[in-house]
């Protein structure tokens, strides 16, 4: 008689724990979907605020006087390189920073790193070295501009322009990687 209690008394303690779990777990998969879609805004206003700095970014330099647009007339004929070159008094060897160009080509077979701007060479070296996936915020830190969020913004831009472009990859949000390929090539 008092096994049989005893084993009326256990499945009751069973059946009101799985009850316990399932009531634990609705709010689980609640939250969880909550987090998702926190994150997706995230990603977006982080995106967001990635255009905005770099369009800030290329107003100030237009301000400052650096280069010509791409698209300007050249006031003798020639071609808009050959008018920033001969403005800077340089040769026509010299490297010119053009806008209107895409300056982080796509990666592919046989591209060296060599061909990116100083900027973007130095965050694959960053990632080289680390030999894992880094966060934005170390490799800026690792670059020397600081954590500050104006700072990783505007690197994560250039991240994501990586990404698009093959250089990089970002298997999971915010965490950034050099591609196998990109990887053998630095590492040489």
């Amino acid at each position: 008689m008092q096994a049989c209690e005893a084993v009326v008394a256990m499945g009751s303690l069973l059946e009101e724990l799985a009850r316990r779990q399932a009531e634990a777990r609705q709010p689980v998969e609640e939250l969880g979907q909550q987090l998702a879609e926190v994150r997706a805004r995230l990603e977006a206003e982080e995106d967001r605020l990635s255009r905005l700095l770099i369009a800030q970014e290329v107003v100030e330099e237009i301000l400052g006087g650096e280069g010509r647009l791409a698209a300007d007339p050249v006031p003798d004929g020639g071609d808009a390189v050959a008018a920033v070159t001969r403005q800077k008094g340089q040769d026509s060897d010299a490297e010119v920073v053009r806008r209107g160009v895409v300056t982080v080509p796509p990666w592919h077979g046989g591209l060296e790193p060599s061909v990116l701007p100083r900027a973007y060479r130095d965050v694959l070296e960053v990632l080289a070295d680390a030999g894992r996936a880094v966060r934005a915020g170390k490799i800026s830190a690792a670059l020397g501009r600081g954590e500050s969020a104006v700072a990783v913004e505007g690197l994560r831009g250039k991240l994501r322009r990586l990404v698009e472009r093959g250089w990089l990859t970002q298997d999971e949000p915010g965490l950034f990687a050099l591609t196998e390929q990109v990887h053998r090539q630095v590492a040489q």
